[in-house]
C-alpha cells in the first residue's frame, strides 16, 4: 500500500465518522469493535488455511479497517493517529530486530528468533531494576487476558523456557502428558467425585497438551482449529451417509456409527 492510499482509507474513515458519514461508524466504541476485530482476525486465519489469496486480500484489508477504526476512534479524543501507529511499529521492529539492523547477525531462524525473544525481553524489564517496582516485576507481565486459554499456555510456556524452566527433552513431556491422564483416571475412580478436583486436573492436561503443540513449534489455537474442521468434515460425511441409506444418525447403533466413522475416515 502506498502513503497515499493510507491516507485516503484514514480520510475515508474520517468522512464515515463524521456528520454527514454513517450512522453505524458513528455510533461505535472501542467496545462495540471488539468482537469485530477478533472475527476479522479468524477470518485471515481460515483465508490462509484453505490458501484463497483472493480472500486474503479481502479478509486482510477487513481486518485493516479495523485498524484504521481504531485509530480514528483514537484521533478523535486526542491520543493518536493511525501514522502514529504506523511510525510506532517501525521503531519497535527496528528495535526487536537487532540481528538485522545491529552488529550480531543472526545466521538462522533459531538465532533470530532468540533475539527478537531477547529484545522483547529487554523491554518489560523496569527502567530502574532498583525501583521498588522491579520487586515484583515478573517476565509472564503483559500476556492480554484476553487470549484464548490454549494461547495463554503456549506464552506462558514460550516465557518460561528462557530462562530454562522447561521439559529438557520431548519424551519427559510427552511423560508429563501420560502423568496427568493418570492422575485425571484417578480422581474419576473416586467412589464420590471432586468436581472441582477433576476440572482442576482436566486443566493441567489441557495446559500439558498445549505446550506439547509449542514444543513441537506449533501453535495451539491452530492445532485445535484444524482437529475442530477435520472432526466435523467427517462427522458431516456421516450424516451424508447415512442419509443415502434412508436413515437418521439418532436412529443409528453405536456399531453402526463406528462403522460409518470409519468409512469417512478412509474416504480422505
Amino acid at each position: 500500500m502506498t502513503k497515499d492510499a493510507l491516507s485516503r482509507l484514514a480520510d475515508l474513515m474520517a468522512h464515515l465518522r463524521g456528520p454527514d458519514g454513517c450512522p453505524w461508524d458513528r455510533a461505535q466504541t472501542y467496545e462495540t469493535l471488539k468482537p469485530l476485530m477478533l472475527e476479522e482476525a479468524y477470518e485471515v486465519i481460515e483465508a490462509v488455511e484453505e490458501r484463497d489469496f483472493e480472500a486474503l486480500k479481502e479478509e486482510l484489508g477487513d481486518l485493516l479497517f479495523q485498524v484504521v477504526f481504531y485509530s480514528r476512534l483514537a484521533e478523535e479524543e486526542g491520543r493518536f493517529t493511525l501514522a502514529d501507529v504506523a511510525e510506532s511499529l517501525h521503531v519497535k521492529l527496528v528495535r526487536r530486530h537487532p540481528h538485522v539492523f545491529g552488529e550480531n547477525r543472526a545466521r538462522t531462524p533459531e538465532e533470530a528468533l532468540e533475539s527478537w525473544q531477547a529484545a522483547k525481553a529487554r523491554e518489560r524489564q523496569p527502567a530502574n531494576d532498583h525501583d521498588s517496582a522491579a520487586a515484583v516485576h515478573s517476565m509472564l507481565d503483559g500476556i492480554p487476558r484476553s487470549f484464548p486459554s490454549a494461547l495463554e499456555a503456549y506464552e506462558l510456556g514460550m516465557r518460561v523456557a528462557q530462562v530454562g524452566f522447561d521439559w529438557p527433552n520431548l519424551e519427559s513431556l510427552l511423560d508429563k502428558i501420560s502423568e496427568e491422564i493418570a492422575e485425571l483416571r484417578a480422581e474419576l475412580g473416586r467412589s464420590e467425585r471432586n468436581f472441582g478436583k477433576l476440572e482442576e486436573e482436566t486443566g493441567d492436561l489441557l495446559f500439558a497438551v498445549a505446550n506439547l503443540a509449542r514444543y513441537l513449534n506449533f501453535n495451539p489455537e491452530i492445532c485445535l482449529r484444524r482437529a475442530n474442521r477435520k472432526f466435523k468434515r467427517r462427522f458431516q460425511a456421516m450424516e451424508r451417509q447415512a442419509h443415502d441409506q434412508g436413515k437418521k444418525l439418532s436412529d443409528c447403533s453405536a456399531e453402526e456409527l463406528d462403522a460409518l466413522w470409519e468409512t469417512a475416515k478412509k474416504s480422505e
